[in-house]
């Protein structure tokens, strides 16, 4: 892929951060690590974990809130019971918590450029939101289908965006981006013990995974050795882990971009 400079003088550099439900906070721990390490971010999209991860960023919460979020948030703080007519649950209190954390912002007020990447469930494709209410937009991404509510929008059913593209890297693209950093949480572990129900567990893995190819495209991959962490443990203790798994893996590759970024 081409890395040719912007008009600038430097590469326009876009960050894609996947789902990976109660992993998202591996995100937080690759996004201290750039920051520290001055790599530019222009323009960030995600997906369900990687959406709340990447609305606080872009929104300029302050790193040390971010890993208190990372921490702290579980399922009781998201998640309700509802009626299951379209869903067992419902993540009103997710929407709730981003509007008391962030604002009750619209995606064009972030100060970085920033999408969040949803499902059309009616259509089964992928779809792109640039504007609209934030918090309703990231709680749209976060709605695994089956599980938790879907999202109405503008007459349009939305779901979890992991579904349709899990690594928006093509989403980065859209926004300008020359250079794409990616971050795949969704790595697949095949559990022999557990018989044909590991099988199934890593084929899921592998399917959301591959949905919208990003892992395949990014200009650098980032990737924490995270296969067969749990996806469900929102515990303070598994986060902090999490933390510290994205921080090393971001260490790793820092060599790498700061020689193609500063040629």
């Amino acid at each position: 892929m081409s890395t040719m400079p912007s008009k600038n003088g430097r590469l326009k550099v876009g960050l894609a951060l996947s789902g990976g439900v109660a992993r998202g906070p591996v995100h937080v721990g690759v996004l201290s690590v750039l920051e520290r390490e001055g790599i530019p971010i222009d323009c960030v999209a995600g997906v369900s974990a990687g959406s709340i991860v990447g609305a606080a960023y872009c929104a300029g919460l302050p790193m040390k809130e971010m890993r208190d979020m990372a921490a702290h948030w579980g399922w009781r703080h998201v998640a309700s019971p509802t009626w299951p007519r379209y869903g067992l649950l419902s993540f009103s209190k997710m929407e709730k918590l981003i509007v008391d954390l962030l604002g009750d912002l619209d995606i064009r007020d972030l100060a970085i450029p920033y999408a969040t990447v949803v499902t059309d469930m009616d259509r089964g494709e992928q779809v792109v939101l640039r504007e609209g209410r934030l918090a309703t937009a990231v709680r749209a991404s976060c709605s695994v289908p089956g599980f938790v509510t879907p999202v109405q929008l503008d007459g349009r059913w939305y779901c979890d965006g992991g579904v349709a593209d899990n690594l928006p890297v093509d989403a980065v693209r859209q926004m300008g981006a020359d250079f794409v950093i990616g971050v795949d949480l969704f790595v697949p572990h095949y559990s022999r013990r557990l018989g044909p129900i590991g099988a199934g567990s890593a084929a899921i893995q592998t399917l959301v995974r591959q949905a919208g190819g990003g892992f395949k495209d990014a200009n650098c991959l980032i990737q924490p050795d995270i296969s067969g962490h749990s996806y469900l443990d929102f515990s303070r203790k598994k986060s902090e882990q999490y933390i510290a798994l994205g921080a090393a893996a971001a260490q790793k590759a820092i060599p790498a971009l700061k020689a193609i970024l500063n040629q």
